[in-house]
């Protein structure tokens, strides 16, 4: 059956108010669509690609509201180590309900698609298995990309004879699409790096993705984004290659940066900046003048590398706060990136949709192009600017040509009397 979808602002598509959608994948888009049988009036709201957050701790969901850890410093070490412990104590059931729970949250929001930041040093692989399961029990609504992240360190983690290093081999052979690994929290420089050319090493052999948590740090010197650039462009892999966070080379001499900036755009390299987490997490020993905790985002758009913003977490030890709300998040990251230029607005939205989507090298599948599937969400807002200005909500978000959910817009049943 054909459905027509009318009186709609299409997101990149000027002048076409229209999407003809047939066996749940675009027909066309344009004005007066014949032959359909179900015409759908999305009065006048704007359409757009579904929300992508590419980097989700799916797993932590909720353990910050638990009366066992607390994070009394704030900082991500103690995180780290409080998780350590409290992960012990989970079974792949707990695990799979709360990884259930926070992808309803993201779902209801526009989020179709998520890459799950998944901690794989737990000789039991719990969170790994439970992450698989859900990816699979949920594929036909939700697209879910599983990493096998080493929380705790490829080489300095070690337990029942399995270091991080073979848990992340042992992952992907379950079926992880992404390699993770965290350099930043090795014991030493050299095996921050010696992890780092094991990750591409993994990533060859298995033909996977890489997506390293790599610099989440105010440490100056913590410059492990320059091995993985350089590994990704000797393998020339960089299309395929991410790096989160990288907080630490928003704070490096400017000198460097612009080196830097040049074998980002010759290797292709992908970027993920987690504003509201960063914000919150970093600068905890800055007095004043207090670092904003981001990456470089301002000048990566400038100079046409990819760069994408996502949620990081959802009430965790890391981070006390978050909902799943995409649109949240790009509010927060224009203001700390300053990216509210005039010709930014217009492209904004890409960096939690497009962006996202080229970083999980989903680009096949995703977009307002006919012959891919029909999959989009409908913001309350007449136009781009609008949308972003103010924070638009989600009324439907539709998958395969079918709604995943619908609501009415919000009715305020009064006049506004001040003169």
């Amino acid at each position: 059956m054909k459905k027509k979808f009318v009186n709609a602002k299409i997101y990149g598509h000027e002048n076409q108010s229209e999407i003809l959608v047939e066996d749940g994948k675009f027909l066309a888009f344009g004005k007066d669509l014949d032959g359909a049988e179900e015409i759908i009036d999305l009065d006048g709201n704007l359409v757009i690609p579904p929300y992508v957050d590419s980097h989700l701790h799916l797993d932590y969901y909720m353990i910050g509201k638990s009366d066992e850890v607390k994070n009394e410093s704030g900082t991500l070490f103690e995180a780290i180590d409080l998780w350590n412990d409290f992960k012990k104590g989970s079974s792949k059931e707990e695990m799979k309900e709360r990884i259930y729970k926070a992808v309803e949250d993201c779902a209801s929001y526009g989020t179709q698609y998520i890459r799950a930041q998944t901690d794989c040093t737990d000789p039991k692989l719990t969170g790994i298995r439970a992450a698989l399961e859900v990816r699979d029990e949920l594929k036909d609504k939700i697209t879910i990309q599983v990493v096998a992240f080493p929380q705790n360190g490829m080489y300095s983690y070690e337990e029942e004879g399995k270091t991080g290093r073979d848990l992340v081999e042992e992952a992907l052979r379950l079926g992880c699409e992404v390699v993770g690994g965290i350099p930043h929290n090795e014991w030493s420089r050299e095996l921050g790096e010696k992890s780092i050319k094991e990750i591409v090493r993994l990533a060859v052999k298995y033909d996977k993705l890489i997506d390293v948590h790599c610099d989440e740090t105010d440490d100056v010197m913590a410059r492990f984004v320059e091995v993985l650039n350089a590994e990704a462009m000797i393998n020339k892999i960089g299309e395929k290659t991410t790096a989160s966070h990288t907080c630490s080379f928003g704070s490096v001499d400017n000198s460097y940066a612009f080196r830097m900036m040049g074998l980002f755009r010759k290797s292709k390299l992908n970027f993920i900046a987690l504003p509201t987490e960063n914000a919150f997490l970093q600068a905890r020993q800055d007095t004043y003048p207090k670092r904003r905790g981001l990456t470089r985002v301002l000048e990566f758009v400038d100079n046409g590398i990819n760069v994408c913003f996502a949620q990081d977490s959802i009430v965790d030890l890391w981070y006390p706060a978050g909902n799943g709300n995409l649109m949240n998040i790009l509010d927060n990251g224009i203001h700390l990136a300053q990216l509210m230029r005039e010709k930014d607005f217009d492209k904004n939205l890409d960096l939690v949709t497009y962006n996202g989507a080229k970083t999980m090298h989903i680009e096949d599948e995703y977009g307002l192009e006919v012959g891919k599937p029909a999959n989009f969400i409908v913001l309350d807002a007449p136009n781009e600017f609008e949308a972003i200005r103010n924070r638009a909500e989600c009324l439907a978000s539709i998958r395969k040509g079918e709604f995943l959910f619908k609501k009415k817009k919000r009715a305020f049943d009064y006049k506004l009397n001040i003169r």
